[in-house]
């Protein structure tokens, strides 16, 4: 019998994009009509992002008010809109699996986003942008150069390159380091010495790209914390995670660097060692995009099973054995963003959790999207509607009225910090949680 909604969690099928029947043009099109029907006679999901509110107005302005009055070429600003959030997937639409009507709103964007790409329909400087090893290795090597020519108050170079590549002049990019966290880590790991050896704890830093290459000081920060609760730390950067590629639909690629990366990773785990990643988009893609699309490939099943957040990670070990005494109150409350993609992982609140762990500070959680969406935020062309969807997310922080915001993904962070200028956010730099731990251990 057909059930109308679903208490159960959520499951999600294997990304089958190797099946011819997933790029088929008729079989696609039907299931973008059965499934923006359904959304069509629901609506729940009207104030997540723009995509809904797109669709809901066309099939309200056709003829007949319905899915069939439609054209085909009417989805594509629809699929445009989609930042592959997962939030309607993961908090709000109550026919996804094991539902009967089987809904996966953001895979089957990216299903149709991988159509587009195959017929040459997808712009080709976001691709480009998604080389990350690629592109980043140079900014690092002339770091101070590529700061400056990026630098938003750098005005004549930000104009050509909004030009020239159409990266909105307005937008704040991430910075180079000076050196990769990889180099920093080899120079420093026996100068930052454990406190009380846990025999115990063994982990490998999978330092991601944007920790790597942009935001060493998450890195360090972990390591600090680690290494001053007894846990041996390794480093290890085999390469891009790919989620940059999965948002451009190129999902060889993203095949490409799970096969790649969860190969060196795996000696780790072999080894004895947990992964630890740094960032919430890798934390997802390692354990639940990859396994989705390599559901027969046992490396990448056993590594997503053996893979932890930074936060979750110190929450266990609050749990079993016990942080080490010396975290100390810090100054000012602290505002969570709960990213999207930490959101998506299913493991609860793991940044307020490990945060609370702060004698007597105050926590406040946001859960919203911040609207960046990868080069969704950084693109002229949607820059706009990254700050639409991010704004009610900073107004919410600003209205908590603390100190520090806190975000497990740096580009969200960056983006609703932006956005002080239109809600007069009052927090210092957004920070991961994991150096607010640091700071209280006055590391």
């Amino acid at each position: 019998m057909s059930k109308e909604g679903s208490t159960e969690a959520p499951i999600r099928h294997p990304i089958d994009f190797e099946n011819p029947d997933f790029l088929n043009p008729e079989k696609l099109d039907a299931e973008m009509r059965r499934v923006f029907d359904i959304c069509h006679g629901c609506r729940r999901c009207f104030n997540l992002c723009d995509s809904f509110p797109k669709l809901f107005d066309m099939i309200d302005e056709s003829k007949n008010e319905d899915v069939e009055s439609l054209k085909s070429e009417q989805f594509e600003p629809v699929v445009d809109a989609c930042t592959l959030c997962d939030m309607c997937f993961m908090t709000k639409c109550p026919y996804v699996p094991p539902h009967d009507f089987d809904l996966d709103f953001p895979h089957l964007m990216l299903r149709y986003r991988t159509a587009q790409k195959k017929l040459g329909k997808l712009p080709s400087i976001p691709a480009q942008l998604a080389q990350i090893d690629r592109n980043a290795k140079i900014g690092v090597m002339f770091s101070k150069l590529v700061n400056w020519a990026s630098n938003i108050k750098n005005k004549f170079l930000r104009k050509i390159l909004e030009i020239i590549v159409g990266i909105d002049k307005r937008v704040h990019l991430p910075k180079y380091n000076s050196e990769t966290f990889s180099n920093f880590f080899k120079n420093n790991k026996n100068i930052i010495n454990f406190e009380n050896l846990n025999k115990n704890r063994k982990v490998v830093i999978y330092t991601t790209c944007f920790v790597n290459f942009n935001k060493k000081n998450t890195g360090v920060a972990a390591l600090k914390v680690l290494k001053k609760n007894g846990v041996e730390v390794q480093e290890a950067y085999p390469g891009c995670c790919g989620m940059p590629f999965l948002e451009q639909a190129d999902l060889p690629k993203v095949v490409e660097q799970a096969k790649k990366v969860s190969k060196d990773l795996l000696e780790w785990v072999d080894k004895g060692y947990k992964v630890i990643t740094l960032t919430a988009s890798c934390g997802l893609m390692l354990k639940f995009e990859w396994p989705l699309l390599l559901p027969n490939d046992e490396n990448v099943k056993k590594l997503s099973s053996n893979v932890m957040d930074i936060d979750e990670y110190v929450v266990d070990i609050s749990k079993n054995e016990g942080l080490v005494e010396g975290l100390g109150e810090i100054d000012g409350g602290i505002t969570v963003h709960h990213a999207c993609h930490a959101r998506a992982q299913n493991m609860g609140i793991k940044a307020r959790d490990m945060l609370k762990l702060i004698p007597n500070v105050k926590i406040d959680v946001v859960e919203r999207c911040a609207g960046h969406g990868g080069t969704f935020g950084v693109m002229k062309e949607t820059h706009d509607l990254a700050k639409k969807i991010g704004r009610p997310t900073a107004r919410q922080i600003k209205n908590k009225n603390n100190k520090y915001m806190a975000s497990d993904c740096p580009l969200a962070g960056k983006h609703l910090k932006q956005l002080e200028t239109d809600t007069n956010i009052s927090n210092d730099e957004a920070v991961h949680p994991i150096e607010l731990i640091a700071k209280s251990y006055r590391l």
